[in-house]
C-alpha cells in the first residue's frame, strides 16, 4: 500500500505528495508534457496495439515513465510530420525532392538534412555548418575515426574510457587492427581507480592523457557515461587533449539534449550521438555528428592543382556539391586520368556524408527539435537538474542528475517486476543496476514522488521474496498502513563513489532492504560529489 509520505527531511519531518503537486505547479515547462503520448498502465499491459480503454467513464491511468535515457516517448507532433511526409510522397513521387508544399511543417525531400542540421545546431552548441544529421551513431563513429585516426609510427594510441557502451570498445578496436596494430598496446582504457569507485575523477583522465601524450593519436570518450551518468569535463579535458596536439571525439549518446553544450566554443574536434534518448525521434532513429570548422574547410584551389586540399575521409554522392548532386561535370569535380570524376567534399560536416539520408526518419526528429525551441536547453537543463535532485533527496538527501540505483544482489528481477506491475518504467543493467531517468520535458515531480514510493515497497517485497519471508498484504508484508522509510535502514559500510553532478547513487548491501546514503560531502574538485554510503 502506498501513503502520502516518503523518506524523511529530517526528524519528524517527510516529503509528502501535497509538496510534489506544489512544485508541478509552479514548473515553467509544464505546458510541454502536453506534447507528448505518455502510456497508460493498461497500454504496457495490453497484448494489442489497439487503443481502446478498457476504463468506463474514467480516464486511464498513465504509467511512470523514467526511461528517457534508454528510448524517449514519442511527441505527438510526429504523427503530423510523418504523415506529411508520406503524403507528400504519394502525392509527388519522385518530384517531392523539390516541391515544398505551403501547408506541410517539412521541407523536400532534397532538403531535409540540411533543415534538420540547422535545427540540431543550438542542441550542440555549433554553428550549423558543423553539424550533419545522419547515419547512426556507430556508423558515424566509424566515419570519425577513418578520418581522424592517422596512427603513425610514434602516435598510434587511443585513449578511451574502459567502461564505454560497447560499442565504442568495438569501434575504436576494428578501427585499430584495420591499420594493422594491436589493441591490447594501442587501446589504452581509464579505468575507476579501484573496484568500488564507479566514476572516473577529472584529473585521472588527465593524468592519463599526460602520461601517453607522446603516443597517442585519438582520445574518444562519453560526455555522459551510459552506466552511471558521470558527467565529463569536456570543455577541461578537450582543452588538455590539445596542449598535446592530440585529436580528441566524444559520444554524446547520454548528453545530447540532456545537457548544455558547447561544442564549437570548447573546441571539440569531432562527436557523435543518436537521437532516440533525449531527443525523442524514436528506436533506431537517425544520428548525428559534429565536426568543428577547423576541420571542415576546402581548399578548392589545392584540388586543382592534384593537391588533397580538404581532410581525408571515407567519401559518397551525398557529401558533394548540393547543386550539381544529379548532374555529371561539376565544377567541384577534378576529373582524373581514367575519366571518372573527383570527389570534392561540401565544405562543413555535410561533406562527411556518405549517402542520402532517409526523409522518413528525419521527420520524428523535426518534430521533436520543434518541441526543443519552445524550451531551449538552459530551460531543459534548469529543470532537470531541479527533477533529479528532488529524486536523490527523496532517496539519499542529496543531488544529481540522472541515478544510477545499485540494488542487493539478487533483487533486480522481482524490483522490476513489481514497478512493471505498477506501471514505473525504467532501465535495468544486470545484475544490479536500475537506471532512473525523469525527462524534463515529460515527467513531473509527482513522477518522481510516486515512483520512490513504489520503489521502496519494490524493494521490500522483492527482499522478503529473496528470504522466504513470503507476500505482503501492506507495505511491510504485514497490517503497516505505512510506506517503509528510506531513512530507517541501516546503513551499510562505507563505500566511496566520486561522480560529477549527473550521476552515480549506489545502493548497496546492508543488513534490511537497501542501504541508504546518509552523507553528501562536497570536495575540492568542481562539482564532484562524493556519496558515503
Amino acid at each position: 500500500m502506498y501513503t502520502d509520505q516518503v523518506p524523511k527531511k529530517s526528524i519528524g519531518q517527510t516529503y509528502t505528495k501535497e509538496e510534489a503537486l506544489e512544485l508541478d505547479g509552479s514548473d515553467g515547462l509544464r505546458h510541454l508534457r502536453s506534447e507528448f503520448i505518455i502510456p497508460t498502465k493498461n497500454d504496457l499491459k495490453r497484448k494489442t496495439l489497439s487503443s481502446q480503454s478498457t476504463v468506463t467513464g474514467a480516464q486511464e491511468e498513465l504509467c511512470i515513465y523514467l526511461c528517457g535515457n534508454s528510448l524517449g516517448l514519442q511527441p505527438r507532433r510526429t504523427t503530423d510530420h510523418v504523415n506529411a511526409h508520406l503524403r507528400a510522397w504519394a502525392t509527388k513521387g519522385v518530384f517531392g525532392h523539390f516541391k515544398a508544399h505551403e501547408d506541410s511543417r517539412i521541407p523536400p525531400f532534397v532538403d531535409i538534412d540540411d533543415v534538420a542540421a540547422q535545427r540540431m545546431a543550438p542542441i550542440v552548441g555549433a554553428s550549423a555548418s558543423e553539424v550533419a544529421v545522419m547515419e547512426t551513431l556507430s556508423a558515424n563513429l566509424h566515419l570519425m575515426m577513418a578520418s581522424f585516426y592517422r596512427p603513425t609510427k610514434e602516435r598510434y594510441k587511443v585513449i578511451v574510457e574502459g567502461k564505454a557502451f560497447p560499442s565504442d570498445h568495438y569501434a575504436v578496436e576494428s578501427q585499430i587492427r584495420h591499420h594493422g596494430l594491436d589493441p591490447e598496446r594501442a587501446m589504452i582504457l581509464i579505468e575507476p581507480p579501484d573496484p568500488l569507485q564507479a566514476t572516473i575523477a577529472t584529473s585521472q583522465v588527465l593524468s592519463t592523457i599526460e602520461r601517453h601524450a607522446s603516443t597517442t593519436a585519438l582520445i574518444l570518450l562519453p560526455g555522459v557515461q551510459y552506466y552511471t551518468g558521470q558527467l565529463f569535463d569536456i570543455r577541461t579535458i578537450t582543452a588538455n587533449a590539445h596542449s598535446y596536439g592530440i585529436i580528441i571525439g566524444w559520444d554524446l549518446a547520454h548528453a545530447v539534449g540532456n545537457v548544455e553544450l558547447q561544442l564549437h566554443d570548447w573546441e571539440v574536434d569531432f562527436a557523435v550521438w543518436c537521437s532516440y534518448k533525449y531527443l525523442n525521434s524514436g528506436p533506431g532513429a537517425i544520428g548525428g555528428l559534429f565536426v568543428h570548422d577547423n576541420h571542415t574547410q576546402v581548399d578548392r584551389e589545392a584540388t586543382k592543382n592534384g593537391l588533397e586540399g580538404y581532410r581525408p575521409r571515407l567519401a559518397g554522392w551525398w557529401g558533394g556539391d548540393k547543386a550539381m548532386r544529379f548532374q555529371m561535370g561539376s565544377p567541384l569535380l577534378r576529373v582524373v586520368a581514367d575519366g571518372l570524376p573527383e570527389f570534392i567534399p561540401i565544405p562543413g560536416a555535410a561533406g562527411f556524408q556518405v549517402g542520402n539520408p532517409c526523409a522518413l526518419a528525419i521527420c520524428p526528429l523535426l518534430a521533436s527539435l520543434e518541441i526543443f525551441a519552445i524550451a531551449s536547453m538552459p530551460a531543459v537543463r534548469l529543470k532537470s537538474v531541479m527533477l533529479t535532485n528532488y529524486l536523490e533527496e527523496l532517496l539519499s538527501r542529496g543531488r544529481g542528475a540522472q541515478l544510477s540505483i545499485r540494488l542487493k544482489p539478487g533483487l533486480l528481477e522481482g524490483v522490476m517486476v513489481e514497478l512493471e506491475e505498477q506501471g514505473v518504467v525504467v532501465d535495468e543493467r544486470k545484475p544490479d543496476v536500475i537506471r532512473v531517468a525523469p525527462a524534463p520535458l515529460y515527467n513531473t515531480f509527482s513522477d518522481v514522488w510516486n515512483f520512490v514510493a513504489i520503489f521502496e515497497v519494490a524493494c521490500t517485497k522483492a527482499d522478503r521474496k529473496k528470504k522466504n519471508i513470503g507476500g505482503a498484504s501492506g507495505a511491510l508484508g504485514g497490517t503497516e498502513d505505512k510506506a517503509p522509510n528510506l531513512t530507517s535502514h541501516i546503513p551499510s559500510p562505507h563505500c566511496n563513489f566520486r561522480c560529477l553532478p549527473a550521476e552515480l547513487l549506489a545502493l548497496q548491501s546492508g543488513e534490511d532492504i537497501i542501504a541508504q546514503a546518509t552523507r553528501l560531502l562536497r570536495v575540492p574538485e568542481p562539482e564532484t560529489l562524493v556519496y558515503s554510503i
